[in-house]
Parts: structure tokens; sequence; C-alpha cells
């Protein structure tokens, strides 16, 4: 297959407005679909986006690397003007979430070979670093990768082997975060300095707060489960891990209910009552 069928054709340039010289509109329409080459290319770069991290420009010069597949179809190809100030423009500072970064390289990409004019997407640039570090830390480290981990234990307490439980781990937190990866840049390529419609996917809003409510059950049923399989037990499915399993997020969603009609201190008395009793029944 040809190079040029890998890689699109750059969008023409907006021109000014004559009467009054101000800075051209965005264009409102989408592009067209990233070609699968240069969507593989730039995302297998997205990988290594942290491998050039310093603490001057953090991230940058990763950005740099990861756009450069597409800023070889600016008018001169790589020996022209256009190309080598667009590369150094997107090798200065920059800072986000790692996996979200893909959505700003998708934009700046677009944004390039848009030709807008350096300044606004400099300014674009800028405005990209807190919200797509807020929201990926929001989404990622603080929703996917407890929600992972507390699965890997599940899978621990259901008697899986440690090789087993790593691969399960491994498996569903790097389909995640892949599946993250390639959305954004793809998500970014579509909407350009648009991009703000695609930080409001409704993933990217509540994704973290029903993660969290999800990660609040696998708790309750993993827990016990990994603490009775940790004390020698080797049937998770007995009577008292799986009651207490049960019992858990019962007594959660117990609790969410009656919120303060029920002070803390009696429910545990009242727990440490029932052990008891069942302790002497036995």
């Amino acid at each position: 297959m040809a190079d040029a069928d890998l890689h699109p054709s750059p969008l023409p340039p907006v021109a000014a407005t004559p009467a009054t010289g101000t800075a051209p509109v965005l264009p409102l329409h989408d592009a067209a679909p990233l070609p699968t080459g240069l969507r593989l290319s730039m995302l297998l770069r997205c990988m290594a986006i942290q491998g050039s991290w310093n603490y001057e420009i953090l991230v940058g010069n990763g950005v740099g690397f990861c756009v450069e597949p597409a800023l070889r179809q600016l008018p001169g190809g790589v020996d022209g003007p256009l190309y080598k100030e667009a590369l150094a423009r997107q090798s200065v500072y920059f800072n986000a979430h790692p996996y979200l970064a893909s959505l700003a390289i998708g934009a700046l990409a677009r944004a390039e070979l848009d030709q807008v004019p350096p300044v606004r997407i400099e300014r674009f640039r800028t405005a990209l670093c807190g919200p797509l570090g807020s929201v990926g830390d929001r989404l990622v480290w603080a929703a996917w990768l407890p929600a992972c981990s507390l699965v890997a234990l599940l899978l621990f307490g259901f008697g899986w082997s440690p090789l087993g439980v790593m691969v399960g781990f491994l498996l569903l937190y790097n389909i995640g975060h892949l599946a993250l990866r390639d959305w954004g840049l793809r998500a970014g390529w579509r909407f350009g300095l648009r991009v703000a419609t695609a930080l409001g996917h409704p993933v990217l809003q509540h994704g973290p707060r029903y993660i969290g409510l999800v990660s609040a059950v696998l708790g309750g049923l993993a827990l016990p489960l990994a603490v009775h399989r940790a004390i020698g037990s080797q049937n998770p499915l007995s009577p008292i891990p799986m009651g207490v399993a049960v019992a858990t997020p019962v007594l959660a969603v117990l609790l969410v209910r009656l919120q303060s009609r029920a002070e803390g201190w009696r429910v545990v008395l009242l727990l440490l009552a029932a052990f008891v009793l069942y302790s002497v029944v036995r």
C-alpha cells in the first residue's frame, strides 16, 4: 500500500476575514476518519509518551513524538518550514494524564493540519493540561486501577493461582487503558479544537462515580474471601466466607439507607454480639 494511502491529505487552511483581519474561525465540519496506518503509528507512539519525561517540560517531547507522523502531511513534507515549526511547537511543556494525553495528541494533530494560527494552537495546548490531568486521575488512578485490583483480589479469594491472578489483572486493566487511549486519539482527531465536546463524554464525567460504586461491592465480596484463603482454607465456597461476602454489601446498602438513624458504634456492637453468639452456639 502506498504511503499516501495511509495518511490523509492536509485540510485546506482557513483564511482570515479580509474585512476585519480577525483570527480565522475554526471550521465546524468533522475531519475524515483517522486513517488506520496513521492511527496505529500514533497510538503505538503514545505507549512511549513518558519515555523522555523530565522536570522541565514533563511529557512535552513525548507529545511532539506522538504528533510527528501526522505533521509529515503538512505542505513541504519533513523538510518544509511548516513541519519544523509545528514539531518545535508541539515539543514544549505539556502536562496531562498519560492515558488521556492521546485526546490532546489527536486534537493537536488535527489543528496543525487545519493550519490553525500558531498562537491559537499554543493557547489551546496550554488550556488542555488541567482538564486532561484531573479527569484522567479521577477515572484511572482513583477508579479503574482500584477496581481492577479488587477483581484480582476476588480471583485470589476464589482460589486462582498467583500467575492466574496476575494475568487476570493485567488483561482487565490493559483492556481499559488501551481502549481509553484509542478512543482519545480518535475523538481528538474528530473534534480538533472543539475537543471540549469529547471531555463531556459520560464515561469521563460519570465513570469514576459508577466504578466507585462497583468497587465498593467488589471490596465487600473480595476481602472476606481473600482473608479466608490467606489463613489457610482451601474451600472459598464454605459457609462462613460466603456468608460474610454476601452480608457485607447488603450491610453497606442498609447503612446507606439508614444514614443518620443508625450510629456506627451501635452497628459494630450488634455485629460483635452476632459473632459471639455464633461462637457459643458453634
